[in-house]
């Protein structure tokens, strides 16, 4: 057994990342004092070399993008949610050599909600068709009981969407992005789209807005967030997603449970406040 553990979050660009705040966070909290978590500027092409270059005091790796697919067939296993979206956010590394990858943004975007008291919904609105919309039917799959609704901006990304649907066993209907106003009357609205993207639909909040999960956390709030927040609505922020997958990120790679989910928070919020 080697005595210090090293773990790292791996991507391009990595410099804003809060991973590192997050789990040593959580390794101060543990009394884990041998264990050190660092970031790394890792594109596609440079991945294959990085993880070569492992030794034996690695326990783990956190992948952002553009990593979370061009991982997959770098590893001996993925777990079964990793591969229903074709994504891997977490490698752990055994000190046979073994690579397992997973995803636990799917399980950390449930525990979020969970956590605000969302435990299951009969329908849902997902703004936009990228990468994290796809977990987030995924998370979907297992809260939203019926239809889910998803704006998007292309034929193209509504078939992406129709299709994730199919694969995942969540029933969705695709609506163009114009009409994107029409989803803020859902039970939860989950935005997954880019800083600046949902800035105009804040107008269209309704007066008695249900649950908005807004992925976004840096510059939090946004503007849609907090309008939904005055009209008393239930806010669920990037931060409290970005926490929950680290916390099971933390558990995976330790061995350690629980993870200190408010002592990860208040590091994340410290950062937050102090950038």
């Amino acid at each position: 057994m080697t005595s210090s553990r090293r773990a790292a979050v791996l991507g391009s660009p990595i410099a804003h990342s809060l991973s590192p705040v997050l789990h040593r966070a959580a390794y101060a909290e543990l009394g884990l004092t041998d264990w050190s978590y660092d970031r790394f500027e890792t594109d596609e092409a440079a991945l294959p070399g990085f993880l070569e270059g492992l030794g034996p005091e690695w326990a783990g790796l956190s992948l952002t993008m553009p990593l979370k697919r061009a991982v997959i067939p770098l590893l001996d296993e993925i777990s079964d949610t990793a591969a229903s979206v074709e994504a891997v956010n977490t490698v752990v590394l055994t000190e046979d050599g073994r690579r397992t990858g997973d995803n636990t943004d799917i399980p950390g975007m449930v525990a979020a909600l969970r956590e605000h008291g969302i435990e299951q919904v009969d329908s849902a609105a997902v703004l936009g068709a990228g990468a994290t919309a796809s977990s987030a039917l995924a998370a979907l799959a297992r809260v939203c009981t019926g239809e889910v609704v998803a704006y998007v901006r292309s034929d193209a990304r509504a078939a992406e969407m129709r299709g994730w649907g199919e694969r995942l066993g969540v029933e969705v209907r695709t609506e163009d992005w114009s009409r994107a106003g029409r989803a803020l009357t859902a039970p939860l609205v989950i935005a997954t789209t880019p800083a600046g993207t949902t800035d105009a639909l804040a107008t269209a909040v309704p007066e008695r807005p249900a649950a908005l999960f807004d992925v976004l956390y840096d510059p939090w709030p946004t503007p849609l967030a907090a309008r939904w927040s005055m009209a008393g609505g239930a806010v669920v922020s990037g931060l409290d997603l970005l926490v929950h997958q680290a916390v099971l990120q933390v558990e995976q790679m330790t061995g350690r449970a629980p993870a200190p989910v408010e002592a990860m928070r208040r590091a994340g919020e410290k950062a937050l406040a102090d950038r």
